[in-house]
């Protein structure tokens, strides 16, 4: 079963691709994506990773939670919106 993270406070020249190779440091990733302002297409500092398993997720989090990227300090959780959430554009029933 893979696991779904969100990441908050992430530098602005962050790509999906930037969080692929970071995140692999845990084990495989099935996607990454960088979540872009609407009015401008800049990114937000914030985005998605899917792992492949349950168990790199939880080691994701353990190695990159908090770490300093080009001073930010990530903060990983669990996203727990899978079914209102879908890369940051909620539903019109989720609201």
């Amino acid at each position: 079963m893979s696991k779904r993270l969100s990441i908050n406070s992430l530098p602005n020249h962050i790509t999906g691709e930037h969080l692929k190779i970071l995140f692999s440091e845990a084990g495989s990733v099935a996607f990454a994506k960088v979540i872009p302002y609407m009015h401008n297409g800049e990114p937000c500092g914030f985005g998605f990773v899917e792992m492949d398993t349950n168990e790199a997720g939880q080691k994701a989090m353990s190695l990159l939670n908090g770490r300093n990227l080009d001073g930010h300090h990530l903060a990983i959780k669990e996203d727990n919106q899978q079914s209102k959430c879908f890369f940051g554009i909620r539903s019109r029933k989720a609201l």
